[in-house]
């Protein structure tokens, strides 16, 4: 017995080890992420459309990047992936810093701003897949959901404390204070991943092209990405959706809604395994949908307070649930251009997501963002229902 529960405790803790970095990622995109949609309007005077679009700049470039990311990890391993988005996330930092000195310059603070945004993407991208597949890699398949979810906490656990962090350093400190944090963050990733041992994946020969991959995975990556509008909503105008109705503290949205999220992944991190991928995805989209209503339905802070942690219990296994299910799809030699894959629809809805909500702000007003995230939200719960269908029907005509 005491044999087992150290080797579990091992077990957590190599995981956790490789997920760190994912945290470390994560934070620092969290940082600036509650302060430069205020920044972008309130400092250098643009729309909240061309805040959406320069915040969303960063998933652009994620997108490119993470097949290149699960081509390195299929071929060279997750090592060398890990330790470019380190050096991309610290070269993030400089170019805020250099925003925040031109910020007398609207347009030259902007276009920093627009490479800082394109970097940090490209760190996302490089650092997304390359953990999981990892740990994997290290600790066996067989732990492949335990790995997900652990990984998600570290992801959205780093960006709501970074979010919080973030507004806190912004005004003692300014832009120039999360700069030099990032930076320094940056540097200890990467001096931290060069001390692990790199893993190989040992069937190259069996190995797809990228594109196809993405062809097997693409119905639960579409499923992903409508309920990452939920996310997007919150993370990137809840700041300035409490601004417009006067509310105080609207970063602390992100953070409950970061809190939940954990929770929901340590408390129910058995429950794919029980259940099944698909039905926890359900559950977790009509969640989710439940949240956004309650927030876009809210008549003070206090109530879209409880809409986004709603919101965050709903978004918690969506990711891991759908994930767990992409990879089985393909085969073991394919798991890294399949999470890259499947990661890219996450990327995509966190795109369209800036500038499409930026869009129904300005024509329509504030107050409709929250009803339509809940409607695309919704959408995808439709969609997981039928590839629940889709599979009972698949089973029937096995037996």
């Amino acid at each position: 017995m005491n044999s087992f529960v150290n080797q579990s405790k091992n077990t957590n803790l190599q995981i956790i080890f490789y997920v760190c970095f994912t945290f470390v990622g994560y934070f620092i995109i969290g940082l600036s992420l509650s302060v430069l949609p205020i920044f972008i309007t309130k400092s250098l005077n643009y729309s909240l459309l061309a805040a959406g679009i320069v915040i969303s700049l960063q998933y652009i470039s994620t997108f490119f990047l993470r097949a290149y990311s699960g081509k390195m990890i299929d071929g060279k391993g997750p090592k060398p992936a890990v330790l470019l988005s380190m050096l991309g996330f610290s070269l993030t930092g400089v170019f805020l810093i250099f925003a925040y000195y031109f910020k007398f310059s609207p347009v030259f603070s902007l276009a920093f701003l627009i490479i800082t945004r394109l970097l940090t993407g490209c760190a996302e991208g490089l650092v997304g897949a390359s953990p999981i597949n990892w740990a994997i890699m290290t600790v066996g398949e067989k732990h492949t959901a335990k790995i997900i979810s652990y990984n998600g906490v570290a992801c959205y656990g780093a960006l709501a404390i970074g979010a919080s962090l973030g507004i806190i350093i912004e005004q003692k400190f300014s832009l120039y204070g999360i700069g030099i944090l990032s930076i320094i963050l940056g540097i200890t990733g990467f001096l931290f991943a060069k001390t692990k041992e790199n893993k190989t994946n040992e069937n190259k020969k069996e190995t797809q092209s990228f594109w196809k991959v993405l062809g097997t995975v693409a119905p639960f990556g579409v499923c992903l990405a409508l309920g990452g509008i939920g996310f997007a909503s919150i993370s990137t105008f809840i700041t300035l959706y409490y601004n417009h109705f006067h509310w105080n503290n609207g970063a602390l949205c992100l953070s409950v809604f970061g809190v939940l999220f954990v929770a929901g992944r340590l408390v129910f991190s058995n429950v794919i395994n029980n259940y099944g991928g698909i039905k926890v995805a359900i559950a977790c989209l009509s969640v989710e949908t439940t949240g956004l209503l309650i927030i876009a339905f809210a008549t003070n802070a206090q109530i879209a307070l409880i809409g986004a942690g709603v919101t965050g219990l709903g978004f918690s296994l969506i990711f891991p649930a759908l994930g767990v299910m992409a990879i089985k799809s393909v085969a073991p030699s394919n798991q890294g251009s399949a999470l890259a894959g499947y990661g890219l629809f996450i990327d995509i809805s966190l795109g369209v997501a800036g500038p499409i909500i930026g869009s129904v702000a300005d024509f329509f007003g504030m107050q409709f963002i929250f009803p339509f995230s809940a409607a695309m939200v919704f959408a995808g719960l439709g969609l997981a229902y039928f590839l629940k269908k889709k599979s009972n029907l698949k089973k029937l005509s096995e037996i």
